[in-house]
């Protein structure tokens, strides 16, 4: 779609050019939401796609996705500039969450190599599968801030609704750590749809660290991500009693579904992961 309204665009090509982003600025990566649907009071464009931020990066701390990362290139469907998810897997097992969150959004192939990381977390959608995957896996959010200092935030903490989030004015997301604690973590991936080619009614991932702490994160029918702790892997009792104590009003209600129904699969899904995060690998697996 054409955005009439655009009257400027910058290429920002250091942080410098990020002073630009304000009110009425739109920051551009894949532009994929940006240019399906009019942008009402937005005049400005900043494209970071020349920024040349690594895809994906090992650090000290663990795995490094920035913004501009492709959903592609986090899914392994197409090499990242430094390192390619597919080559990752085989020592990270957690990132198999990746491409499972990836398939759980309605969107092409074409769509995957150009849609970002960033977009999907900073649209902040139930829908928002990338989003919910790295909340799974305890990412942390890097934020520029206008004044050249920079923030970190806990992506649980990041999202406060449906496409509502902690982000200020001239504050751009640089990237998300996935730690490398949660990178050695057993996963599982539950979703249900009321379509084969649906919107996600319930998405359910669950994250087994090595020393035993579990997470179990709610997606797609609730307005934001949930995530439920447990110092061990959960039992059946126990998920049901988690899942019934998330406040009623975070439940979603839209044509893909019901609060009521979203509540009872998601409830029935986080026992599904539950269960297969119990089950030792290769017993019945």
């Amino acid at each position: 779609m054409d955005l009439d309204t655009i009257r400027d665009v910058v290429v920002a090509r250091g942080r410098a050019d990020l002073a630009f982003v304000g009110e009425g600025c739109g920051v551009l990566a894949g532009g994929t939401f940006l240019f399906s649907e009019p942008q009402e009071g937005m005049d400005r464009l900043v494209d970071i796609t020349a920024l040349g931020w690594p895809a994906l990066a090992e650090t000290d701390e663990g795995l490094e996705i920035a913004a501009t990362c492709t959903l592609a290139e986090f899914a392994g469907a197409a090499p990242g500039r430094e390192l390619g998810a597919q080559a990752l897997r085989a020592h990270w097992p957690g990132t198999a969450l990746f491409a499972q969150a990836c398939r759980a959004l309605v969107a092409s192939h074409k769509i995957w190599r150009t849609a970002t990381v960033g977009g999907n977390v900073c649209l902040s959608l139930p829908a928002g599968a990338v989003l919910g995957a790295l909340v799974a896996l305890d990412g942390v959010a890097l934020v520029w801030r206008p004044d050249g200092s920079d923030r970190r935030i806990p992506l649980r903490e990041f999202v406060l609704g449906p496409e509502r989030n902690v982000l200020a004015a001239g504050e751009v997301l640089r990237s998300i750590t996935v730690p490398t604690r949660s990178l050695h973590a057993r996963t599982a991936f539950r979703k249900l749809a009321l379509a084969p080619l649906g919107r996600s009614g319930a998405v359910v991932m669950g994250r087994r660290e090595v020393d035993g702490h579990c997470a179990l994160t709610i997606t797609a029918a609730t307005t934001r991500p949930i995530v439920l702790d447990f110092d061990g892997t959960p039992g059946d009792a126990e998920v049901r009693g988690a899942v019934a104590a998330i406040d009623p009003t975070l439940w979603f209600d839209d044509p893909h579904g019901a609060p009521d129904w979203r509540r009872h699969i998601a409830g029935a899904l986080a026992g599904a992961v539950a269960t297969e995060l119990r089950t030792e690998v290769g017993d019945g697996q």
